[in-house]
């Protein structure tokens, strides 16, 4: 059975846009991919200015989930469809994990989702409409510009895995944040 770990660390807002966002680069590899999976509210184009949401607060609380797989899932050759299935389930769980983020909020702070938002089964915008969970939709730190490998690498001192050859990682891990002390 897979494990999951909560890692955290408190950061400078100023100091991590300055060392790790870089919103043109990463808005168009969120942009890519979405016209290869679909379009999402999650990520760009926005309606709002990202430097601007970046330079509003003065902490950033890094939010990770790392799940460690057993010696038996890492063993187990996956047919594609039934990797895919799994590592669905696990994009799922993420849903789960955004509590932990969304408890922490408040008036003069800003929830950061775990990657992608996969909150409907398929996003609406993908059909030019309005986002149906806009009380639960957030933004994730790659579609604000944040380079997460780099992130995570650095301050946590894991490299981000992907599954390859009908095989899982060693572990996945999904970040978020929390960004907070409004200016």
């Amino acid at each position: 059975m897979s494990e999951i770990k909560k890692l955290t660390a408190d950061v400078d807002a100023e100091e991590y846009y300055k060392n790790y966002v870089d919103f043109e680069k990463f808005s168009k590899l969120c942009i890519e991919e979405q016209e290869m999976l679909g379009y999402n509210w999650s990520y760009p184009p926005f309606d709002f200015d990202v430097d601007e949401l970046w330079h509003s607060f003065n902490k950033l609380k890094i939010i990770a989930f790392k799940i460690d797989f057993s010696k038996e899932e890492l063993e187990h050759t996956f047919e594609e469809r039934e990797l895919e299935f799994v590592l669905k389930r696990f994009e799922r769980i993420k849903g789960r994990l955004m509590n932990d983020i969304y408890m922490l909020e408040n008036e003069d702070s800003q929830g950061l989702f775990l990657g992608k938002c996969n909150m409907c089964m398929r996003c609406t915008r993908e059909f030019g409409l309005p986002c149906k969970m806009p009380v639960k939709m957030r933004y994730p730190l790659e579609a604000l510009g944040a380079d997460v490998d780099r992130t995570v690498e650095d301050i946590f001192g894991y490299k981000i895995l992907y599954a390859h050859d009908g095989k899982l990682p060693e572990y996945l891990i999904f970040v978020g944040g929390l960004l907070y002390d409004k200016k």
